[in-house]
């Protein structure tokens, strides 16, 4: 077991990849009486075109990652949730576009419920009966989410920036996708995926990490799984510009929400590098839009824009793009005033002191994560499946320059890969 000391942060990680490869992670935290596990996959709604070396190339369904999420809680006692619940744990996960996991949260028995989470999530039940009943709940799912305003203008808006990408696919597919899926599709991706070799455990909480670490080696050493190659995740060729200028979609709104962005170039990012692009963003949105800028007071004073605005950066390996926007009377002038403003300040620059304002902002934000077992942990997996070691976030925000944040205002802000969702009860659009 490796012990890696973070003194910049006060924090001690300890790690160890197992001979079925499975990277297991423990931070204990003194103190705490809350400990939360992820039981986390390198698998989400994008990985739908794949080939583990030595093996075939396949394509599955759109919404297969989520589909076997649900599925994976069904055991041939019952739900899982249940046995959770009788060990004092609350436990959930979710599918993301590049990732999914498997979590709980307790202050007792966390051996029982670390076993727990570890057994059912290696321990696959799929059945042609049981596969097709959830169809139609997922189904539900998916028309319950088309009824809400605030799902459909973020998805729009991804929907109207990519071509061909898969993140502008819904997470949980369509009811003709998921229609496609079958048991044998289920298995195929689970074991595909599901492997220890593209799996991470991250335990955080008032553990014992020498305990900890003995239960999951023991655990692991009782199954048996055959040896895996790489997974090649296959994506076509994305268009630098967006798909289209405008989504309009209309539902029942008292007032029509608009979120707009722009969508990066495709620029293979990792680790390091990655990890300065999203926090260098972050710190500009901030200087930017946020309720403490100019722009932001503006557009208040304005009456355009309420406390639903807000803004965000997504960025993975082969995709990035931001969101900004909320409800709003006017869609278009508002649009039209943010691209104003923010062309401003593309000419006079950004101040120092705003600059330093929004850096130190950022960094408080994150050391005060730190005092989240349940922010930690999903922050760790998340970053580390990119190639990021959460622990640099401190250092890397401590380095960037306001020189750095401003070439990215001037990269980022190119109003020709600009696209807007908006969501109105006009039936004429916003």
């Amino acid at each position: 077991m490796r012990t890696i000391p973070y003194p910049h942060v006060k924090e001690t990680l300890y790690a160890e990849e197992l001979p079925n490869g499975l990277s297991v992670f423990v931070l204990p935290k003194e103190g705490f009486q809350k400990t939360y596990a992820t039981f986390t996959t390198k698998y989400g709604s994008i990985d739908n075109d794949f080939q583990v070396e030595g093996e075939t190339r396949r394509k599955v369904p759109d919404g297969i990652a989520h589909f076997l999420e649900h599925k994976m809680f069904e055991e041939p006692t019952g739900d899982i949730f249940s046995v959770f619940a009788a060990q004092g744990a609350s436990a959930n996960a979710f599918t993301s576009f590049d990732r999914t996991a498997y979590l709980f949260s307790a202050t007792e028995h966390i051996q029982d419920n670390l076993t727990t989470l570890l057994n059912f999530v290696q321990n696959p039940y799929f059945t042609d009966a049981n596969v097709e009943k959830e169809k139609g709940i997922i189904g539900q799912e998916i028309n319950m989410y088309r009824d809400n305003p605030d799902w459909r203008a973020y998805f729009g808006l991804i929907e109207t920036m990519y071509h061909k990408h898969p993140v502008h696919i819904d997470i949980a597919g369509t009811i003709e996708s998921i229609a496609e899926i079958t048991k044998e599709m289920l298995y195929e991706c689970y074991h595909t995926f599901y492997h220890p070799s593209n799996m991470s455990l991250f335990v955080v909480g008032g553990v014992n990490p020498q305990e900890i670490m003995e239960l999951v080696k023991q655990n692991q050493a009782g199954k048996t799984f055959k040896p895996q190659g790489a997974i090649n995740r296959y994506f076509e060729d994305e268009p630098h510009q967006v798909k289209a200028a405008r989504k309009v979609t209309v539902l029942p709104v008292s007032l029509p929400k608009c979120l707009f962005g722009c969508k990066e170039p495709g620029q293979p990012l990792r680790g390091r590098e990655l990890l300065k692009r999203e926090l260098t963003m972050k710190v500009l949105l901030d200087v930017l839009v946020s309720p403490s800028s100019t722009i932001y007071q503006k557009l208040y004073d304005e009456q355009l824009i309420s406390d639903s605005f807000g803004s965000e950066y997504n960025i993975a390996e082969n995709y990035a793009f931001t969101v900004i926007g909320g409800d709003t009377k006017d869609p278009e002038r508002l649009i039209g005033r943010v691209q104003e403003e923010i062309d401003r300040v593309k000419t006079d620059g950004i101040a120092s002191a705003d600059f330093e304002r929004s850096k130190k902002k950022k960094i408080g934000a994150f050391l005060r994560q730190l005092n989240s077992p349940e922010a930690i942990a999903n922050e760790f997996t998340k970053y580390r499946f990119k190639g990021i070691d959460l622990f640099d976030i401190l250092p890397v925000y401590e380095e960037l320059t306001l020189e750095d944040v401003n070439e990215r205002l001037r990269a980022h802000f190119d109003w020709s890969r600009l696209a807007a969702s908006i969501v109105t009860s006009e039936a004429n659009g916003a």
